[in-house]
């Protein structure tokens, strides 16, 4: 008895069909380079936000010299972003202003849902207060920390439960604009999570006044001049980064504050 056997002629039909699927099977990732971070006042450090805007949630603070994966960049309102993934931490996800990362990555940013596969299994934060004494590792073993570590770890520890203000555009009046009303992100002591402060505004041939209001009594003064934070009325050390058009500024060693284009400026 004569039997055919097809299993020949299916294969070499089915074949070129397969090749042609592989490519899409074996698609990876995109490909990343590794960017510094730098340009951050010396005691400062940066957001590393779950959205790519100022006013996106702050996920993590990186300092200058920190190694992140940059899986590429894309304009948000004219601002340059990346997509990066801390080197030491892979649950460290997010995006970052290209401003402070070099070298940048030319390549377009991936879709969230392209982004590494450890983002997606990142755990949920905790709900306890970060041990800052555990944390404390910047110095030699030999030494004991000193006080800038202590400000720059009790820095990122308060910023990892930030809100940080939305850039929302207010229209120039006497009237305060919608995030004054609603106060700004505020700490005043080393170590303090950010909370919020009642805020008021007093603009002059362009300059700016913004007063705030401790919760707990007091104010501090941050004066603007030509568009750009300039100073406050106290005889601490000022500084100040910006990401986009939010102001991140610093009185001393433990006051912080975030202030927006829109709220000191009224633009």
């Amino acid at each position: 008895m004569k039997r055919k056997v097809t299993l020949r002629s299916t294969l070499l039909i089915a074949a070129p069909l397969l090749l042609a699927a592989m490519p899409a099977l074996a698609e990876e990732a995109p490909a990343a380079i590794i960017s510094i971070v730098g340009g951050l006042a010396p005691d400062d450090l940066l957001n590393i936000r779950a959205t790519a805007s100022p006013g996106g949630k702050v996920e993590a603070r990186l300092p200058n010299g920190a190694a992140v994966k940059n899986y590429g960049c894309k304009l948000v309102s004219n601002y340059p972003w990346c997509k990066v993934e801390d080197t030491q931490d892979a649950h460290i996800t997010g995006w970052a202003p290209a401003r402070y990362l070099s070298p940048n990555n030319p390549a377009p940013a991936p879709e969230d849902a392209a982004v590494p596969a450890t983002e997606a299994a990142a755990p949920q934060p905790s709900e306890e207060q970060p041990d800052i004494a555990s944390r404390l590792g910047g110095s030699e073993p030999a030494e004991p920390p000193s006080a800038a570590d202590i400000s720059v770890t009790a820095m990122q520890d308060a910023y990892r439960l930030a809100f940080a203000a939305s850039a929302s555009s207010a229209e120039e009046s006497d009237t305060p604009a919608p995030d004054a009303a609603g106060g700004i992100p505020c700490a005043r002591r080393i170590g303090q999570p950010m909370t919020r402060c009642e805020v008021s505004v007093a603009r002059t041939d362009g300059d700016s006044a913004v007063t705030v209001t401790w919760p707990d009594g007091g104010t501090r003064v941050i004066n603007f001049h030509g568009g750009m934070p300039a100073g406050s009325d106290s005889p601490d050390k000022f500084r100040y980064t910006r990401e986009g058009s939010l102001n991140m500024i610093r009185v001393g060693v433990s006051e912080r504050f975030e202030i927006t284009d829109a709220l000191a400026l009224g633009e």
